[in-house]
């Protein structure tokens, strides 16, 4: 695959843009958080190398071409907030996944909803992916109601999650 470049994309008050070392506090706070690194690459045991590992790792998604990681920022005050990326394994197959967390002292307010948002219609009016999916776990029902806030609608369970889907901003 050929390398991507992390675009910074403004919707809502929020700016999503590709990862810094300088984000470090936000993987540490997102370490701490009891669900987050169970179901991401977010290291379990904070330490500033697996720290700074886990943003190369991003960096080398974007590399490689397996997608784009961004870093969800206020615009007002510049501050993380948490992660959002579009993953396109499965691109050749007309579809690409959605994935996203906030840390704990961004929860609440809609920010992971207005992030999805902004992602979902970049993905299908820039890149024109026809389809979009995201996986939420069948415990986190405040993911689930971002997804529906954002316009997706359930489809249905796979692998014991459940499977959240929408095409072409016509959910």
């Amino acid at each position: 695959m050929t390398a991507l470049e992390v675009p910074r994309l403004t919707a809502d008050g929020l700016l999503l843009r590709p990862w810094e070392l300088a984000d470090l506090p936000l993987v540490r706070e997102a370490s701490a958080d009891p669900y987050i690194p169970l179901i991401t690459t977010v290291p379990p045991v904070w330490s500033r190398a697996a720290g700074e590992a886990f943003v190369r790792r991003q960096w080398a998604r974007a590399q490689s071409g397996a997608g784009y990681p961004f870093v969800i920022a206020r615009t007002s005050d510049a501050r993380p907030l948490g992660t959002i990326g579009l993953w396109l394994r499965d691109l050749p197959e007309g579809r690409a996944t959605l994935g996203y967390w906030l840390a704990p002292h961004a929860r609440g307010n809609g920010t992971a909803a207005r992030a999805l948002a902004a992602l979902t219609a970049w993905a299908t009016t820039e890149l024109r992916v026809p389809r979009l999916q995201l996986l939420v776990e069948p415990w986190n029902e405040p993911s689930a109601r971002t997804a529906e806030r954002a316009g997706f609608v359930r489809e249905g369970c796979c692998g014991g999650g459940r499977k959240w889907a929408g095409c072409g901003g016509t959910w």
